[in-house]
Order: structure tokens, then C-alpha cells, then sequence
């Protein structure tokens, strides 16, 4: 669920990027220069996946006190990422579209087609290398990383779907509800790598533990319950934590969250997509 929760998140944000660029073509009748915005659509997939495998591999191969340092260190990397990822779409979501017209505009009176396929590389790319990083902080460490890359992939393909469905269907879209929902629960997919992450880091000495577990419940265990390992995934839920994981998540959760709320609590955000 996390895997998937996450790649849907990005893949729905990659996908109105696509689908702004190709819409604002479709207005201006430059539909012959729709295939330089695919190419750099694909270039940025390409580099993406090439990425995460050589971290993945790099991360995978170490073992003992370095792997739990590397996990703990992605996963502080990844929460500070999905925490920028959020915030800077609440602040750019309204004005996202006029932006990317303004660069394809550019690009099209400097007569540059290449400038198009940059302008599409650079918004994808970002949005492939977040979901990268995503996608590895879910699975590092974890014996069913091969079912969490299928979710992840599953993800991406529902985002996708939903993207032509924008991009055909749609001239006005609210997206408020969809970016407000899922963005609470990968707030707390963030506060939840962070226990982690600090978990991994008393476990290698670099933190200390002033209590080692400040409750110890037989209910909801991760290894026993697929309730526990559901919650475990997408929370952080730990049936024993210790006193620093839970003050680390509560220091995270609760000024993140308020912060989330009251910047989303306005108007409505619109991205118009209209084709023709």
C-alpha cells in the first residue's frame, strides 16, 4: 500500500505535467512537436529507473552495521523529500500550468523543438527521481521488496491511467481533494520513516536509548499480523518502540501536519487541461 500510495502521488503529478505540455501544444495547433515532449518524457524514465538501480544494487550489497546505517540515512532523505514534495506542490499547484506554457512558449520562439523535450525531462525527471527514492526507502531491508516494486508499479500505471483520463475528459480539474488526502497520509508514511530511520540509527550506537520500549504490545506485530505489517508500511507502526522513535515522530508529525492542513485549507486548486 505504501509502495503504491507513493508512485500514485508522483505518477499523478508527472502525469499533468505531460498532460499540460500536450494540451498547450493541442491549443496552439503544434501538434507535430508533441513527439519532442514524449522524447524527453522517455530520456527522464530512463534516467530515473538507471538511478534507482544503481542505488538499489549499491545500497542491497552492504550488509551488518552499513546496511542499518543506509537504511536509516534514506530514510531520513526520503521523508525530508516527500515533506519538500508536498509543500512545494501546495504552494505551485496554482500557477504549475502558466509556468510550463510560459517555458514552452520560449522554447517554441526560439524555434529550439529540443528546448521542448528539455522542458519535459527536467519536470519528469524530477518527479522520476522522487519516486526512485520513494520507491527505495520502502523497499531496503525488507523481505517482500519484490511485491512492494509491483505495488510501486501498479501505482504508476493507475497514475497513468488517470492522467489520459485528465487529459481526454477533462477541461477543469479540482485535484484539491486528491493532492489533500493523499498528502495526510504520506505525512504520516513520513513520520513513520522517521522512527524508523531513528531505530536504525540507536541500533548501529550512533543514537542513544533512554528507554528501549515504552510499551510492548502482542497485538498488531508486524512479523505475525498482516494487519500490524499493513500498518507497520504505510504508519511506521511498531508494537515495541522505543521513547525516541515515538518523540521523533510526534516532533515531525504534528508541526508537518498542521502546517499541510493550513496550506491546503484555501480555494480549491483548478489546473485547466483543455485539448482543443
Amino acid at each position: 500500500m505504501d509502495a503504491f500510495l507513493l508512485m500514485l502521488r508522483e505518477g499523478v503529478e508527472a502525469a499533468l505535467i505531460v498532460g499540460i505540455l500536450l494540451a498547450y501544444l493541442s491549443r496552439l495547433g503544434r501538434h507535430d512537436e508533441k513527439k519532442w515532449v514524449w522524447n524527453g518524457v522517455w530520456a527522464a524514465v530512463l534516467v530515473s529507473v538507471v538511478a534507482g538501480v544503481i542505488v538499489f544494487a549499491t545500497i542491497g550489497s552492504l550488509e551488518g552495521r552499513s546496511e542499518e546505517m543506509a537504511e536509516g540515512v534514506v530514510a531520513v532523505a526520503a521523508a525530508g523529500l516527500l515533506t519538500w514534495m508536498i509543500f512545494w506542490m501546495g504552494r505551485r499547484a496554482r500557477s504549475i500550468r502558466l509556468g510550463l506554457e510560459a517555458q514552452v512558449d520560449e522554447a517554441l520562439a526560439a524555434d529550439s523543438l529540443r528546448g521542448l523535450a528539455v522542458v519535459a525531462f527536467v519536470s519528469v525527471l524530477r518527479e522520476g527521481l522522487e519516486s526512485a527514492l520513494f520507491l527505495l526507502s520502502t523497499t531496503v531491508g525488507e523481505a517482500s521488496a519484490v511485491a512492494k516494486l509491483v505495488s510501486g508499479l501498479a501505482g504508476i500505471a493507475a497514475a497513468a491511467a488517470l492522467g489520459y483520463l485528465i487529459y481526454r475528459g477533462s477541461h477543469r480539474l479540482n485535484i484539491a481533494l486528491f493532492f489533500r488526502v493523499t498528502g495526510i497520509l504520506i505525512v504520516l508514511f513520513a513520520a513513520g520513516l522517521i522512527a524508523k530511520a531513528i531505530h536504525e540509527f540507536q541500533e548501529v550506537g550512533i543514537l542513544g536509548t533512554t528507554r528501549e520500549h515504552l510499551w510492548n504490545l502482542g497485538v498488531l506485530d508486524p512479523e505475525t499480523s498482516l494487519a500490524g505489517e499493513f500498518l507497520s508500511s504505510l504508519f511506521g507502526w511498531s508494537p515495541s518502540p522505543s521513547l525516541e522513535m515515538i518523540f521523533g515522530y510526534l516532533l515531525f508529525l504534528v508541526p508537518t501536519l498542521l502546517g499541510f492542513l493550513a496550506m491546503t485549507g484555501n480555494k480549491p486548486i483548478r489546473i485547466e487541461t483543455r485539448t482543443g
